[in-house]
């Protein structure tokens, strides 16, 4: 058995398609690296064999989560590293290119590789001199790089210019080395396809198209092309981890509200949030009331498409958990949790409130009308229903005068249609059609073939 089957953790957020990594450091304590605000999962682990977090090491300032280091520290003394460069706000060991931290028989050696942020690191983890993996964050990962666009358009390709320069950096360690990279698929921060989330520096060199390019400029060229839009979060985020996010004691409370109060917020400014499967929301919602269901993609839709200022509150259904609905805000820091409406829907029609209704349909019943597809464009490029109306789910709300009236409303399944449905509601725009389904099952039950541009879904 390796190094990686006895000692190392991987904790993937399918949500966010990120990993974070508890490694086992045989002594009871345990390192923690690029962990979340969310802890349920490493907690579990860690109790699960008897650890201690002694340290917590954050790669680089997040921006598409809040980091748990601060909250390990708080829990279990846990020493925070991270880059000296970076400038928190928080207790931490700061870090520059080349110092070693003692772990206790195994030594983590910081290595700078600046681009997906400036003060990026990668934390290679040696025992006794040798390699046994590296911990690269968003630098290298698996089949690619993590984006370098976060910090503005303007210096994208300086960036990019960085990262060029840190994956061959990378390259230089001994193909056998282990690489353990943080974003991987289903991540926002430029990850391809695939079920693969850790690699190795030999498998990169061999498959990586990025380290395969000729010269830096075709390097460039390849990753700024790669990269596509992002949740409206990861602008807020950043600053959030330098500060450091606030300390919890325990999971937040979700108070029970009844009808009167998830009223009043409404008419108060706050935003109202639906989190029931697609089909119980078309079947009987309140009006003005945003469809996010609860699944792994939560907190991507909840922080792409709402602000984090104004109190929220929750429609869920029966045996909905509110402690996921917490988290998934909590993780991408969403504060300002009013409640949840107390007995649902049912609670609210007893009320004699207002309810909404909206038409979702297999595609065999859908009408052979517009259609409006708010897959990713990479989604889109791969094959869609001729004709359609490509918007972006996160840029819907500012065009949805664009729509036309009676659209069909797609995306892969049905749940992102659902929630572009209940943003046009919203907009003033009532009467869309939602296909339960994607655009072959739509293309196939009208007669048609789907065109494709290329690209590659992520």
């Amino acid at each position: 058995m390796g190094f990686a089957e006895e000692y190392l953790i991987p904790l993937v957020d399918e949500g966010l398609g990120n990993s974070a990594y508890l490694v086992d450091l045989g002594d009871g304590r345990a390192l923690a690296v690029d962990a979340s605000r969310d802890l349920r999962a490493l907690r579990a682990a860690a109790t699960r064999r008897g650890l201690r977090v002694a340290y917590a090491a954050d790669t680089h300032l997040h921006a598409d989560f809040l980091s748990g280091a601060v909250q390990l520290a708080h829990d279990t003394g846990a020493a925070v590293l991270a880059s000296a460069a970076g400038k928190r706000g928080i207790p931490h060991r700061g870090l520059a290119d080349g110092d070693e931290v003692d772990l206790g028989g195994l030594r983590l050696r910081a290595l700078a590789t600046p681009g997906h942020t400036d003060e990026h690191l990668s934390f290679l983890l040696l025992d006794d001199g040798r390699e046994l993996g590296v911990f690269t964050g968003g630098s290298l990962i698996v089949g690619s790089a993590a984006r370098t666009d976060l910090l503005g358009a303007e210096r994208t390709e300086e960036l990019a210019r960085a990262q060029y320069r840190s994956l061959h950096r990378l390259a230089t360690l001994p193909d056998a080395t282990a690489v353990w990279p943080t974003h991987g698929a289903g991540s926002f921060c430029s990850a391809p396809p695939g079920a693969e989330r850790t690699t190795t520096i030999g498998a990169q060199k061999r498959t990586n198209a990025l380290l395969a390019a000729p010269d830096e400029d075709t390097f460039v060229r390849r990753l700024v092309a790669s990269l596509g839009s992002y949740p409206a979060y990861f602008d807020r985020l950043t600053e959030r981890n330098r500060r450091g996010p606030a300390v919890l004691t325990g999971t937040p409370p979700l108070p029970a509200l009844n009808a009167e109060r998830v009223r009043a917020l409404l008419a108060d400014g706050g935003q109202v949030v639906d989190v029931r499967p697609a089909a119980e929301y078309a079947a009987a919602h309140i009006p003005g009331a945003l469809s996010i269901p609860l699944r792994d993609q939560f907190a991507t839709w909840l922080g792409w498409l709402l602000p984090d200022t104004a109190p929220l509150a929750f429609v869920v259904g029966d045996g909905q958990d509110l402690d996921e609905v917490i988290w998934q805000a909590r993780k991408i820091g969403y504060e300002r949790l009013a409640g949840h409406l107390a007995g649902g829907i049912p609670a609210w029609l007893a009320a004699g409130h207002p309810q909404a209704s909206t038409a979702f349909v297999t595609a065999d019943r859908a009408p052979a009308g517009p259609y409006l597809d708010v897959r990713q464009a990479a989604e889109y490029a791969d094959g869609h229903v001729p004709g359609a109306l490509h918007l972006e789910l996160g840029e819907l709300a500012a065009r949805a005068a664009d729509v036309a009236a009676g659209a069909v409303v797609g995306c892969g399944h049905g749940e992102r249609a659902m929630t572009a449905a209940s943003l046009l509601e919203r907009a003033g725009h009532p009467g869309v059609t939602v296909l339960d389904g994607g655009p072959a099952d739509y293309a196939a039950a009208h007669g048609t073939k789907l065109d494709a541009t290329g690209g590659g879904a992520r």
